[in-house]
């Protein structure tokens, strides 16, 4: 069963439940690779193409959606991003696991494009730790952590699209859980594979 090859995980949850923080640690294992989006932004200060984001001009990002090479793909602000599917492939053919931390309706679109993809939904202990963690950020105005929640509660009505919940609680168990997932996912027998039973039968 060796040389198999990797497998798309897609991490989705509200906004404060950690997606972020998840997706790092389980980055530091070496099968693990980030999954880089396509932009037409400007790169900022230390971004470099290719590692933080693929850079590109409204027209190649266009000519991307017209060949359907977008797993997901939105606007943001005047911006386009999206998930290139060839630069994902590149990496699964090398037997890497690829993370996408994406918002569950990016994710949505990912499961229709891929539904190989392994959906793993983020959930906070419950909705008063969300608001706190919201607020603690400090980067939103009261009014928009009400949208946040408001938003967040719809996201989880969304939840059996996915294949896993991870409440995060405590960080380190997350992770744990996660790493738990990929693991069981790495020894599942494909569709195809008959059981050979011959030899046990004697």
């Amino acid at each position: 069963m060796g040389n198999n090859p990797g497998k798309l995980y897609v991490i989705s949850g509200p906004s404060g439940t950690g997606k972020g923080t998840v997706c790092a640690e389980l980055l530091k294992d070496r099968n693990n690779e980030f999954s880089v989006s396509m932009t037409t932004r400007e790169p900022r200060v230390g971004e470099e193409d290719g590692k933080h984001y693929f850079f590109v001009s409204k027209e190649e990002f266009q000519a991307n959606i017209d060949k359907g090479n977008f797993l997901e793909h939105a606007v943001v602000f005047d911006n386009m991003y999206g998930t290139p599917k060839d630069a994902v492939m590149k990496k699964l053919d090398r037997g890497r696991n690829v993370i996408l931390d994406i918002d569950v309706q990016g994710g949505l679109q990912v499961k229709k494009a891929m539904p190989e993809a392994v959906m793993i939904f983020l959930l906070p202990p419950n909705m008063e730790v969300l608001r706190e963690r919201l607020v603690g950020r400090q980067t939103d105005a009261p009014e928009v952590i009400e949208k946040r929640l408001g938003k967040a509660l719809n996201e989880i009505k969304l939840i059996g699209e996915y294949d896993y919940y991870i409440v995060n609680d405590d960080l380190e168990q997350a992770v744990a859980e996660a790493k738990s997932i990929i693991t069981a996912e790495s020894r599942r027998l494909p569709d195809h594979v008959k059981p050979i039973i011959s030899k046990y039968e004697k």
